[in-house]
Parts: structure tokens; sequence; C-alpha cells
């Protein structure tokens, strides 16, 4: 995300808070101590006049920073376009100023040459320990061509040798993959899954069977859930209905009132326990930057205020942002602020089993949260306990 190396030296650096919830609870007057990009001491019982010796005074809400597992691009980039050290720069940095700080660089289906390409510069990106960067998300190429959305047919294959070589690869961090459990068999989605990669179903016309099958081989997360999947039925469940069912796994869901009614998400939200429900962008480049139009596999993709269409009429992908995702899933959904926080932040988290290092506002954990007004727009976006500078678009 940024050039911040989590093991630079660094004075130590006090915060005093005048009001953060921590993902828990709402807390006042809170003093932080950071090291090397970590919260080293918390007193949450710390008098205000405390806050004059502290380098920092922040008199609004604070709370932890957003995980986004799905980001396509920003800052003008398409990560399929550039895959590069650069290109996961830039996205960072465009994603942060609304409040992401910990993303998964997201490459659609394309072919093993731009998939390797990718996955080395994850690579380069975790070595060089670049602040934000967790790891990698494939969505695709092993997909159903019924529910392909704008991934491109002639990229979508059975998975091979060389795709499963590059998956289980261990230097990319924690790897996402998204499939058609009817286009990969539990057996392979058991090697994916005992090899450490995360398996979320997506971009599928699989029945109910098919998906619990793959669910029981160890899948554990639905792609943007409801789109470009088998929709629910009276006579048979669909893609949907499993996800729906299914009490241990994570659905995604955007929130950008294009890709799904509010109202289908208020009753997802209901239906999945606790925890469950995470918020993704499946952002593309035009977020934090002024592009009104991109390329996309050399087609046409324009933006309509803030909406997204390929030519032909698809939804390619969104310009939505975390902050925004969060502010929607509050006014729209009527969502409490705090559990939206928590969809943003400490779900991911736990979706990725990094939940003992970001994700909360504690000791221990990533000096990452956001800043917010009293609307529930983000202000102000820390990193690893540095202040992120706003961009200029």
């Amino acid at each position: 995300m940024t050039n911040i190396n989590l093991n630079s030296p660094e004075a130590i650096k006090t915060v005093f808070v005048n009001q953060l919830f921590d993902g828990a609870q709402m807390l006042n007057n809170v003093k932080l101590s950071i090291v090397n990009g970590r919260i080293t001491e918390m007193d949450s019982q710390c008098p205000q006049r405390d806050a004059q010796q502290c380098d920092e005074l922040i008199s609004a809400l604070v709370a932890p920073g957003f995980i986004d597992v799905q980001v396509n691009g920003g800052g003008g980039v398409l990560f399929n376009d550039d895959p590069c050290v650069d290109a996961i720069t830039c996205i960072g940095r465009a994603h942060g100023e609304f409040g992401t700080t910990s993303f998964f660089p997201t490459l659609i289906t394309d072919d093993v040459e731009k998939m390797q390409a990718a996955a080395e510069a994850i690579s380069a990106a975790i070595k060089a320990q670049m602040a934000g960067v967790y790891g990698v998300h494939f969505e695709g190429p092993h997909l159903a061509k019924a529910r392909k959305g704008v991934h491109a047919p002639e990229h979508i294959r059975p998975i091979s040798d060389a795709e499963m070589a590059l998956f289980t690869r261990q230097d990319l961090g924690q790897v996402i993959v998204t499939l058609a459990p009817e286009n990969v068999s539990p057996s392979d989605i058991s090697k994916l899954k005992n090899s450490g990669v995360i398996v979320c179903l997506g971009h599928s016309d699989a029945d109910f069977a098919t998906v619990i099958a793959a669910i029981d081989a160890g899948a554990s997360g639905f792609t943007h859930l409801f789109n470009a999947m088998s929709p629910m039925q009276s006579r048979e469940p669909g893609m949907v209905g499993a996800a729906l069912l299914d009490e241990s796994s994570w659905c995604g869901i955007i929130v950008d009132g294009h890709h799904v009614h509010n109202a289908t998400l208020q009753l997802a939200i209901k239906a999945k326990p606790a925890g469950k429900v995470i918020l993704v962008t499946d952002a593309m480049p035009p977020v934090g930057s002024t592009e009104h139009s991109f390329k996309l596999y050399g087609d046409d993709v324009i933006r309509s205020g803030d909406r997204l269409n390929a030519l032909t009429g698809e939804l390619a992908g969104s310009v939505l942002d975390m902050a925004g995702a969060v502010k929607n899933t509050i006014n729209r959904l009527g969502v409490s602020p705090e559990e939206a926080i928590r969809m943003a932040s400490l779900y991911p988290a736990q979706f990725l089993g990094l939940d003992k290092t970001i994700g909360m506002i504690g000791l221990g954990y990533q000096a990452n949260f956001v800043v917010f007004d009293d609307k529930y727009n983000v202000t102000q976006t820390w990193l690893s306990g540095n202040k992120l500078a706003k961009n200029n678009n």
C-alpha cells in the first residue's frame, strides 16, 4: 500500500482519542502508544489532561481500519493490466484515502502468464513488508461461463497443475481463490484448503447439492453474494440458498445500490449468523481517480455516476470504496454503526484468520484505524501508526 516498512525503527508515538470503538465496545479518553506500527500500550481510563502530553489528539470517533478482500483496481490502475509492485502501491494509496488499511489485490480471470506476473508482484510486496498487503485474491479462471459476468470466456478453463502450483505457493501471504464448484472437484477444493488457500465460491451456476459438497470439501466463502451465482428458487435453493443456509461460511456483499437491492441484503444479514457477512468493494480503477472510463480485456467500461457498465450492459465491478460501503450499510440497510464497522474490519479479519493482528484496536494489533466525522464520513486513515496523506485527485 505504501513504502512503510513494518520493521523500520521509529520513536514511540502517542495518540489521545476522545472516543474510540475498538471493535467490541465504545471507549472514552483513550491513550495509545505505538511502536513500529503496533499498539504497545492502551490506557482506556486516561484523564483528559494527559492529551496535552501526547503527539496527537483526535477528538472525533476512531475505529479499526477497513479490510477489503476484493480490490481489482484504484487510482486509475487495473491490477490485471499492470500486475507489478508499483500498481499495488497505487491501488492501495487510492483506497487508503477511504479507510482501507488492508487489502487483497484481486486478479480476475486471465491467462497463466498474467497470473504468474501477479504472483511475483505480490511476493515482492510481501517480501518488502509493504504495509497493508496480506495476500492476493484470484477471482477465476475456474468459473462457469454461464455466470461469467464480464470475465473473459476465452480464459475460463479447468484447473491444471500450473494453477494449482501457483495457488499453493508459500510466498504470497494468504491466497484467496474464487471458483465455480461445478468445474472444480471436491478433491481439488480439499487440496487447496489443506494447502492454506481460502476457497470462495462464485461465478457459478451450480445446484445446491454441488455447493454443499464444495463446502464439505473446504470452501468457506462466497464472492459477492447474489451476483453471478445460481439464485434461490422454490425447488432448487442454488448457490444463494446454500450460502444463506450454511452457518460456517462467510458472504461478501457489495452495498452500492446497484449490485443487489437493499432489502435483499437486509434479508441476507438476518439469515446469516452474526459475523458472517463482510463488506467488499469489487473496486475498479476509477476509485480514487478522476477517470470515467477504462479498458477491460480491451473493451470500454464506462462510469455513469456511481455505476460501472461494460458496453454490453453488464455491471463491471464498482466505484465503491469501503468508507462508502460502511456508510451505505448504516444508512440504507439500517445496520448499527458498530456492526457496519465490524463488517468492514473484524469480520473480514476473522474470515482471513488474521483477527489477532488486524481488525480491532488493541494491544499487539497493527495501529490501523480510521477517523469519522459525525455523519460517518472518513476524514483520516492511519496505517501502521502513520497518518496517510490525502490524494489530490
